[in-house]
């Protein structure tokens, strides 16, 4: 195989990059003004026609949009914050949602793990898993519902697992920190669905109306899953990913 070069990334998509980050954890906020084309271009040494392609690029991401009078502004309403995306933000901001989104924790229990539950976690069916299930709100508007689940032996080492009192640093910052477990990698999978009727009582939404479902694992150093979570999202709220293709 010949050798390959590793390149940087065009400067246009650098800086996209950098105020993606600041919109997804929650730096900027709805409605905040982005810097113009003329700023970018200072601040970052580039040319107008690249700073002019970041704005363009940000808008076609549905991130930006133009206000009569103020500018290129935020739009994040548009964005949905995945279980990765708030793992990064925990570790740029030091909070695990932006300021204009809260959780409510509705239960945390220890149950015995569901098979497809237990599969994901690598334990016995029918074994002691702690669920933590969550309404995710932008001001008083439900956005998203997500469920989290941990292997049951955990909860001797992180007992606040159990509490429906939100942990600050997210659930997986605190096993983190009780457990010596480090956050390496995770893998997400989303797919359209129709709204159950729980659905429509945890978002507010007609049951059967269009949703984005899916469910994710955060993996450790060591290759073990640290935490299993399935979620649902409003609709006409878009997740974005970034992938390497060499």
């Amino acid at each position: 195989m010949a050798p390959t070069l590793n390149r940087p990334d065009p400067p246009y998509l650098q800086i996209v990059k950098h105020i993606r980050q600041q919109i997804m954890s929650g730096e900027l906020r709805e409605g905040d003004r982005v810097p113009t084309g003329r700023q970018i271009a200072e601040d970052w040494g580039v040319a107008i026609a690249t700073a002019t392609k970041v704005i363009t690029t940000l808008r076609s991401e549905g991130l930006v949009d133009a206000a009569p009078g103020r500018g290129t502004v935020v739009k994040s309403a548009a964005a949905s914050h995945s279980p990765t995306d708030r793992a990064v933000a925990i570790r740029r901001t030091g909070r695990i949602y932006p300021p204009d989104e809260h959780a409510k924790i509705r239960s945390a229990a220890l149950v015995d793990a569901p098979e497809q539950v237990a599969d994901a976690l690598g334990i016995a069916a029918g074994a002691p898993a702690i669920r933590r299930q969550r309404v995710t709100y932008r001001g008083d508007q439900p956005v998203s519902a997500s469920t989290s689940w941990f292997d049951g032996q955990l909860a001797e080492l992180a007992p606040r697992l159990l509490e429906t009192e939100r942990i600050l640093q997210g659930t997986f910052g605190y096993v983190e920190e009780v457990a010596s477990r480090t956050i390496k990698t995770s893998r997400e999978q989303s797919a359209a669905s129709a709204a159950t009727e729980k659905d429509a009582q945890d978002l507010g939404v007609p049951v059967g109306s269009p949703v984005l479902r899916g469910r994710n694992w955060i993996y450790d150093s060591d290759g073990q899953v640290l935490e299993y979570g399935e979620y649902v999202s409003a609709p006409e709220r878009w997740q974005s990913y970034e992938f390497e293709i060499n």
